[in-house]
């Protein structure tokens, strides 16, 4: 976010698009847009929802409705102003003329927050490939003294390149760079989840709506410092840490960015590498506000995008990876509701927690632990005394029943052991 724009005054419009039908009401989508406006740091001055019975392909809204926008603008002294939606760059460029101020939409908005926020190496170039790419439909002809020189002989050539064909062939260089380093960072991260494939550890993944708490759980269970905070898009760079579960010696947690409705095209694309640490999870953790009125229309972007990812079949619903979901923020409800949350929590694979206060995280970690132990088998092995290292790794990642004698063998003294393993660490203990 430019110094301009930081700390500005700023006037955010939700328009209401009656040929349009939303997963949020009218109301829900402007709460959402003005924390998506706290997030790059600005001072909302004031916000509305304008009604748009027929959108106007130059300006969106129609000419009335900007007069009034460029009053309130007047009124409130906004230096800009954001557009709850998609702007075309011409909608764009002609709203900038008529209000004489900076104009955003939703798409620039949210680059705006994850450019901000990208901390990695690889956030950071998936955010400039996502801006690229939504600023190359942005280069608008202004200038004429931009153009090169002539082209052709004499005086039959036209125009040579303009400065903004020049820019838009920088751009698609720029952006053929960014998509190649980036397939070898997926490339990387595969490389990352076979290995940890390799490893006896689970890993359990953290998914949700943006500002669902997730980092707060992240940070209750493994004691880390990720920034969790009452923000939209807190996190956005992928986070891992162990931690230790009942029965359960290691886990792998993995706390991920947040979804959110309406997400730009250009994002779901840029940042599929970093939810592609979602589909090799051992199990995944719905995080959900349970204290959002519209907590239930959040749960359907959320599966829409882990179906886009393969997770979850779009008709069915099922998903091959265990998902469940954690009831959060009980804190934030009256007993009454709490009460009928615990209650319906009970007919569904659901744990109602809060994760401000720590209150049903045993029961949570209680169930992680059940779903990964559910599939175990008893196994018995006899093996030599002297085999010190296959029994510490039976010990260490099995749950022991029975270690008995088992008398006398070529190599000396025996031990049968009665062990419970599940599938994936039965076929790492074939390879020791």
């Amino acid at each position: 976010m430019d110094e301009v724009t930081r700390g500005a005054r700023c006037l955010v419009l939700c328009p209401d698009i009656r040929t349009l039908s939303y997963d949020l009401d009218a109301k829900d989508r402007l709460a959402e847009a003005e924390g998506l406006a706290l997030a790059i740091g600005v001072i909302i001055a004031h916000s509305t929802i304008l009604p748009v019975r027929q959108m106007q392909p130059n300006t969106l809204f129609g000419s009335g409705q900007v007069t009034n926008i460029a009053t309130l603008c007047e009124q409130h002294e906004c230096e800009l102003v954001i557009v709850d939606g998609a702007l075309s760059p011409i909608q764009q460029r002609n709203l900038e003329d008529r209000l004489k101020r900076k104009v955003i939409d939703r798409t620039g908005l949210i680059l705006e927050i994850f450019g901000e926020r990208a901390a990695t190496a690889e956030g950071r170039l998936q955010v400039e490939l996502a801006h690229l790419d939504y600023q190359q439909s942005r280069l608008v002809r202004s200038w004429t003294h931009l153009e090169r020189q002539r082209g052709g002989f004499g005086f039959l050539g036209g125009p040579g390149e303009t400065q903004i064909e020049a820019d838009r062939r920088m751009i698609r260089q720029r952006m053929g760079r960014l998509r190649r380093e980036l397939e070898q960072v997926r490339k990387t991260r595969q490389l990352h989840r076979a290995r940890r494939g390799r490893a006896p550890w689970p890993v359990i993944a953290l998914v949700g709506y943006t500002n669902a708490g997730k980092s707060t759980l992240f940070n209750y269970l493994t004691g880390a410092d990720v920034m969790a905070e009452d923000l939209l898009f807190a996190t956005l760079d992928p986070t891992m840490r162990a931690v230790s579960l009942p029965g359960v010696e290691k886990a792998i947690l993995s706390d991920t960015v947040g979804f959110i409705s309406d997400l730009p095209t250009q994002l779901v694309a840029a940042f599929r590498a970093t939810l592609e640490e979602v589909t090799g999870a051992d199990i995944i953790c719905h995080v959900r506000d349970m204290a959002n009125p519209a907590h239930a229309a959040q749960k359907k972007q959320v599966v829409e995008i882990l179906a886009e990812l393969g997770v979850v079949d779009a008709e069915t619903g099922h998903s091959d990876i265990p998902i469940l979901e954690i009831w959060n923020k009980a804190d934030l409800l009256d007993d009454d509701r709490a009460a009928e949350l615990l209650e319906a929590a009970v007919g569904q694979d659901a744990v109602v927690v809060s994760a401000l206060s720590g209150g049903g995280l045993e029961q949570f970690e209680s169930r992680i632990a059940e779903i990964l132990t559910e599939k175990a088998s008893e196994v018995t092995v006899t093996l030599p005394v002297a085999d010190g290292r296959r029994i510490a790794w039976l010990h260490a990642h099995g749950e022991v029943i029975a270690d008995e004698d088992a008398g006398e063998g070529e190599k000396g003294p025996l031990r049968r052991m009665i062990v419970r393993l599940n599938p994936k660490e039965m076929g790492q203990y074939t390879t020791l």
